[in-house]
């Protein structure tokens, strides 16, 4: 009764199908063959793409989070940063071109490819991205998007990477300046950092860890693997019995446990890995594991709206951590949840969630098999 429930949901919001969602009741309990009632389809994808089409072109409302050093400084979001300047913030920018890569390289037959395409190639150009390079160079934005941005920039590079496709290398050569700084300004800035941030929200330090590290190691970069290696030992390894009901606090849109568990699985053996959790969270390799969503009383206050964020990023930390190791299969029903809860609200009128929120759907389905 529950997937039926489910599916008449997202028919709503997602127009959903058969393809895309079972029935709960089918789905055997053998841990070894679970898997999740959602996934990327490309009716899904379809609905998720017009999100940052709406918005990657569009400048205001605009939050640019500047540091002024003169008066020649006060310009217009387009003109400080003309690959990024959509999506009310540069760094929902950067995941809104990440989405549409991630869709078109997943799915080359969505309705609006053409105009996709387009969009991608007249804003990322090198001339573009020359100027945004430019914009981190500058005195004082040395912390600039510091580390969400930067890892969400990290992300938009790994896909372009893995993306055969004549449009992908084109935009993957003019991002490079960009990429390359990025790398490097983790570099810089990681061995510095004393102590590591636990916030729910941009500047968590495992979320900037995580992504970072994914590319890494797809351009088998050996010091920003170590560096990263280092500093998430140096971080987690001894911490024990997350307080995870402490979470959420009001506006996270990340959970501070989980994205240890997200780091930590990604650069531990799997003997390091299970003993440490083990001490972390002794309670996540139970069946009975669970965690309430996060509940959203208001949509149209874009910190409130931040909790839907949260499910969605719990969900992709769950799928994750059920496809590297079976033992923690059982924790796909829980992150269904989490994406059965806010998944079907994306598309509710509201620019607030609207702007960002289809970025973290896409990523937490495209782990969810």
């Amino acid at each position: 009764m529950k997937g039926v429930f489910v599916c008449l949901v997202l028919m709503l919001a997602l127009s959903c199908s058969d393809s895309s969602l079972n029935n709960s009741n089918s789905k055997s309990i053998d841990k070894k063959i679970m898997k999740s009632n959602f996934e990327l389809s490309l009716a899904q994808a379809n609905k998720l793409s017009t999100l940052p089409i709406k918005c990657i072109q569009t400048e205001y409302p605009n939050k640019l989070g500047q540091v002024l050093g003169t008066v020649n400084d006060l310009e217009s979001p387009k003109a400080l940063h003309p690959a990024f300047y959509g999506c009310f913030d540069w760094h929902s920018a950067v995941h809104g071109h990440w989405s549409l890569v991630k869709l078109l390289k997943e799915y080359a037959n969505l309705d609006n490819a053409d105009q996709i395409r387009e969009m991608l190639t007249e804003n990322m150009t090198a001339e573009n991205i020359s100027i945004e390079v430019a914009y981190f160079k500058k005195k004082y934005n040395k912390s600039y998007e510091r580390t969400y941005g930067w890892a969400w920039l990290l992300k938009l590079a790994v896909e372009l990477e893995t993306w055969d496709d004549p449009l992908a290398k084109k935009l993957n050569a003019n991002l490079m300046p960009l990429t390359e700084l990025i790398a490097q300004k983790y570099i810089d800035f990681l061995p510095n950092l004393r102590y590591p941030i636990r916030a729910g929200t941009h500047s968590n330090t495992g979320f900037g860890l995580a992504f970072a590290w994914d590319y890494a190691v797809l351009k088998n970069n050996k010091q920003l693997q170590a560096v990263i290696r280092d500093k998430a030992k140096e971080f987690y390894l001894n911490d024990a019995n997350c307080p995870l009901t402490w979470e959420p606090s009001g506006t996270d849109f990340l959970s501070p446990c989980l994205e240890e568990i997200d780091i930590m699985r990604r650069v531990l053996s799997k003997v390091a890995f299970k003993e440490w959790v083990s001490n972390f969270m002794p309670t996540l390799e139970s069946s009975q594991f669970s965690m309430a969503v996060g509940e959203v009383l208001d949509r149209t206050d874009g910190h409130f709206v931040h909790l839907d964020g949260l499910n969605l990023s719990r969900a992709w930390v769950m799928y994750g951590l059920a496809n590297q190791y079976e033992e923690y299969n059982h924790l796909i029903a829980l992150a269904d949840k989490h994406i059965e809860y806010s998944l079907p609200l994306l598309f509710d009128g509201n620019y607030e969630g609207e702007h960002w929120l289809a970025s973290f759907a896409i990523y937490a389905l495209s782990q969810s098999n």
